[in-house]
């Protein structure tokens, strides 16, 4: 529906156990399809101007805001120490918690939260990496790494001053199946710092011990696991896309036991924990746990949406009731949608489109999450849950890096799109059981996501290739040329902005430039590609862009350094060994991918042999 690629009609795709099932979103695709076409949704009322300046563009804004995360570089910038930092608890305070505050695995009833707090054995813990990005946003001062209770403070081991620890309560669907309870099983956040700025940023320290959530699990995480959410969150933000941060990384000096393959082969891996950062880390399942309860727990939906809209959706409730935002989906008077008249319907419009950017922000740079179930979904639009992620290497839309998901590829890349969307119509469906919306509103949620995304890919893959307009057969061509050929995706939109607008170039040479990425192919493929070349050549021409500018803007989106599987490994295998140098130089390459870096160029490369063996390309959820 939502991708050149899209898998949705596969039989493993649907879940008769869902409350929604993939293909039970088939009339849905198609009636999104229709409105695509017609592109203005060929809607029979007034849309009017005001959501355009109001609403979408502070979905714009906010996305933005979340994208550039990074403080301008200032000298005289507030730099504070631990012990300055300005703590707040809003969650604790404003939303119902557990009357219980021990760590035994039980179901939690009633409550948003737990407190709990971190109870991982450390032995001489130590700094891993960090981020001076992420310590720039809290207004921490740098040297603080250096201090020696650093590590002991960010182990959990010893207790962060003015910090209300606890775990989150929250459910959700997992590969297409609702899963109940599940919670923050490893995850302790310590609570809220709101800087000089007004910005509020969660603290949350993942690996730190026993939960009520915990379920059968130990509440640990392993190095490997931490090392590649620690870069994958700093590496994802820097390349532009919404994500949850990183501040640091330690070890515990502790050994955990993990089966990573889930056959029985368990082994002894080094400890960690990773502090990650984000304005919340709410998800779709904080809701849904509680409407699936139904009765009493309805109201809580309702605490938990006011929550959110008050301390990360102002601007929604603060709208302006007297200006009209209303839209007519249909051709009667209950189709139409106001949405100043439901702020839950505003707040659930700009959620989807939120996730909808995210997604075309994935997309765009050839990311699969890996584990899309509806408890990794943040109401924010950020990537969060770093487990058995993957950016593509040879172009292949059916690639999942997750060994659990081999059997049906529900998550695989080409799927991610349609996935969103089913996940969007799961968080309608909740807001809907505790009758924050409306039938005609929650179809216009999923209507939004549908038609936001496809306006980001758009925009994403006309900058990728340098065009003046979207081309959606030359793209199309594109993609599936790169299919067949198992072309590397991130190495080849780089090499394309070399190519020159010059008709005095004979075809023999026309692929020249891509001769790095377009390796061993046949004469018939070769034409293949020469017959693209022509008619991408001839869009370039009709833009008027000189080559020189037209390279730089495409430089400017098309990363030369991603965070490949192979790399995060080998920063993984020198940290085991005590060498934690290597995580530190990835860590400096992805904070610039859309730089030349001269002398990095071999983090660049494409895979080696040994990088396709099992927990390198592709690994599970154990962690």
């Amino acid at each position: 529906m939502l991708s050149h690629f899209s898998l949705l009609h596969s039989p493993s795709l649907s879940s008769s156990s869902s409350a929604l099932s993939l293909s039970s979103l088939a009339p849905l695709r198609r009636s999104l399809l229709r409105s695509l076409r017609r592109r203005n949704h060929n809607l029979t009322g007034k849309i009017f101007s005001v959501m355009d300046s109001q609403q979408s563009a502070s979905v714009e804004q906010v996305t933005e805001d979340l994208k550039n995360q990074k403080l301008t570089h200032d000298s005289n910038r507030t730099k504070l120490k631990l012990e300055d930092l300005n703590w707040d608890h809003s969650f604790v305070r404003e939303l119902p918690g557990d009357s219980r505050v021990d760590n035994n695995p039980r179901q939690v009833f009633h409550a948003c939260y737990t407190k709990v707090s971190p109870s991982v054995e450390v032995d001489n813990p130590q700094l891993v990496a960090w981020s001076d990005s992420v310590a720039e946003s809290l207004e921490l001062d740098p040297k603080e790494f250096e201090r020696p209770d650093f590590p002991l403070i960010f182990s959990g081991a010893s207790p962060f001053f003015g910090s209300l620890p606890y775990a989150q309560c929250y459910g959700g669907h997992q590969f297409g199946t609702w899963a109940g309870q599940l919670g923050d099983g490893r995850a302790i956040t310590l609570g809220e710092l709101v800087n000089s700025k007004k910005e509020r940023w969660e603290i949350q320290l993942k690996g730190a011990g026993k939960t009520p959530y915990s379920r059968f699990a130990d509440g640990l995480a392993v190095l490997r696991s931490s090392i590649r959410e620690f870069l994958c969150s700093e590496a994802m933000h820097s390349l532009g896309i919404p994500t949850t941060r990183a501040l640091c990384l330690v070890t515990t000096g502790k050994f955990v036991v993990r089966d990573m393959f889930y056959d029985g082969n368990a082994k002894e891996e080094p400890g960690a924990i990773v502090c990650r950062v984000a304005p919340s880390f709410l998800r779709f399942g904080s809701y849904q746990l509680h409407a699936a309860r139904g009765k009493e727990d309805l109201d809580i939906v309702r605490r938990l949406a006011d929550y959110a809209i008050k301390h990360h959706f102002p601007h929604i409730e603060n709208m302006n009731q007297s200006e009209s935002l209303s839209f007519n989906t249909g051709f009667d008077e209950q189709s139409v949608v106001d949405l100043s008249s439901n702020k839950y319907a505003a707040w659930a419009v700009e959620v989807a489109e939120r996730t909808a950017s995210l997604f075309a922000g994935w997309q765009g740079v050839g990311f699969t999450h890996g584990v899309l179930n509806t408890d990794n979904m943040s109401i924010l639009g950020l990537t969060i849950d770093y487990g058995p992620f993957g950016f593509l290497d040879a172009f292949d839309p059916s690639y999942t890096p997750n060994t659990t998901d081999l059997p049906g590829r529900r998550y695989c890349f080409a799927n991610q799109p349609d996935i969103g969307l089913w996940n969007i119509a799961q968080f309608a469906a909740t807001l809907q059981a505790a009758n924050l919306l409306q039938d005609n509103e929650a179809n216009y949620v999923m209507e939004r996501y549908g038609t936001k995304f496809m306006d980001y890919y758009q925009a994403i893959m006309i900058k990728k290739l340098g065009l003046p307009k979207y081309n959606k057969d030359l793209i199309s061509k594109l993609l599936n040329n790169m299919a067949v050929d198992k072309v590397d995706y991130t190495n080849f939109f780089r090499l394309l902005s070399n190519i020159k607008v010059d008709s005095s170039i004979p075809d023999s040479q026309l692929l020249t430039p891509l001769k790095a990425v377009l390796l061993d192919i046949g004469q018939e493929r070769r034409e293949a590609w020469t017959s693209w070349m022509k008619l991408y050549v001839q869009e370039l021409a009709s833009s008027g862009v000189p080559d020189e500018e037209r390279k730089v803007a495409m430089d400017s989106v098309n990363p030369k350094y991603i965070l490949r599987n192979y790399l995060c490994q080998s920063a993984i295998d020198a940290a085991e060994q005590g060498d934690f140098e290597e995580v530190r130089r990835v860590l400096k390459v992805m904070e610039r991918p859309f730089d030349e870096q001269p002398g990095m160029e071999k983090y660049a490369r494409l895979p080696p042999a040994w990088a396709y063996r099992p927990g390198v390309c592709m690994l599970s959820c154990s962690s």
